[in-house]
């Protein structure tokens, strides 16, 4: 299991990035996604999930819809032009992170690219 403190710190990026591979997602498609994608490594909780939901909803991230589903709702997720530029800069953010640490580490360092 990932250690909690790193997956906090990269939640956003892991969020936008599944949506912007997806496409318009639902909490439930999210989570199960991610846990697919990192072979159960990384299980999200509603508690941290939704938080990071509405708060990109609130800055222009994502956009929701709202579809009734019988008697239940389903909020779908969607990320927005506004979104798709954060994403490519948390992915490169990221990415030279990885590189940095790397280095620190000597773990196979990588050039910049």
């Amino acid at each position: 299991m990932a250690p909690k403190e790193l997956i906090k710190g990269t939640l956003q990026t892991i969020i936008l990035k599944v949506l912007h591979d997806n496409g318009r997602m639902y909490g439930y498609e999210i989570t199960n996604r991610v846990k697919e994608l990192t072979d159960s490594e990384i299980q999200l909780s509603e508690g941290s999930l939704y938080p990071h939901l509405h708060r990109m909803e609130a800055e222009g991230i994502l956009i929701t819809e709202t579809v009734h589903i019988g008697k239940r709702i389903r909020k779908y997720y969607q990320i927005t032009a506004t979104g798709k530029m954060v994403v490519d800069e948390k992915i490169r953010d990221f990415t030279n992170f990885v590189r940095i640490m790397q280095n620190v580490l000597q773990l196979n360092p990588i050039s910049n690219a």
